[in-house]
């Protein structure tokens, strides 16, 4: 766990944060650019989808109108490369959270670190961890969707895409539309490599305007899977109800 935590932490440490930010900043997402996991280890986590234990529930999307896919949350203790990873992307993550809730005219603060941040996730009853697995094949989706959990939401999250394009499937690119006030909803698409992970506004983002900051609301998704078989990594930082 040591040697895999400080591997993780040393790649989002040497990330562009400050590209990052800004794109988040004017489109509600960026790509990281880079790989946080290696090949090896993205197979690794993909191939834990078949295993019995390690899960504390499989949702089947088709049931309940999410779309199509299936995904299994994780139970404690989270695989080292998932604890990692959600331990070292918050703390980069905690002040753009906290300069988006100030500009907001939020009073919420967020937490320098991610066991504070569950703390006063576990003091509202959210005690369930979140971070999943998801798998599509042939003809699967997403249908856009936030992530919130219960009254504490931390306002960004991110998706480590685990297969290859092009040679694991075809189709299934990211999604994420941001409905602007009085405006027609605008889209974007975030291509990924795999290994490489997108970040993005789990529910809404400040936007400055002529008049002032105003709030736009923004759902993710994933579109049709044309061909195999693509596994992804979600590491959402609020624990569940």
């Amino acid at each position: 766990m040591v040697m895999i935590a400080g591997m993780i932490e040393d790649t989002v440490a040497a990330l562009d944060w400050a590209r990052i930010e800004a794109e988040l900043e004017g489109h509600g997402a960026a790509a990281t650019g880079v790989p946080l996991l290696p090949s090896a280890e993205c197979a690794a986590l993909a191939a834990l989808y078949a295993a019995e234990n390690g899960f504390r529930s499989r949702i089947i999307m088709a049931r309940h109108g999410f779309g199509r896919g299936e995904y299994r949350y994780f139970a404690e203790p989270l695989p080292p490369p998932v604890a990692a990873l959600r331990a070292a992307l918050y703390p980069r993550l905690a002040p753009l959270a906290n300069r988006w809730a100030q500009a907001l005219g939020e009073a919420r603060r967020y937490p320098a670190d991610l066991a504070a941040f569950r703390a006063e996730c576990h003091e509202a009853g959210q005690a369930r961890p979140t971070p999943l697995l998801l798998r599509y094949g042939a003809g699967d989706y997403n249908c856009l969707h936030q992530d919130i959990y219960g009254p504490v939401a931390f306002p960004l999250q991110v998706a480590v895409l685990l297969s290859a394009p092009g040679r694991d499937f075809t189709g299934g690119e990211f999604v994420l539309t941001e409905q602007r006030p009085r405006m027609q909803s605008r889209a974007e698409v975030v291509p990924l490599a795999q290994g490489e992970a997108v970040v993005f506004a789990t529910r809404h983002r400040p936007v400055q305007g002529s008049r002032g900051t105003y709030r736009v609301a923004l759902r993710h998704g994933v579109s049709r899977l044309r061909g195999g078989e693509r596994f992804t990594l979600g590491v959402i930082f609020h624990d569940a109800a």
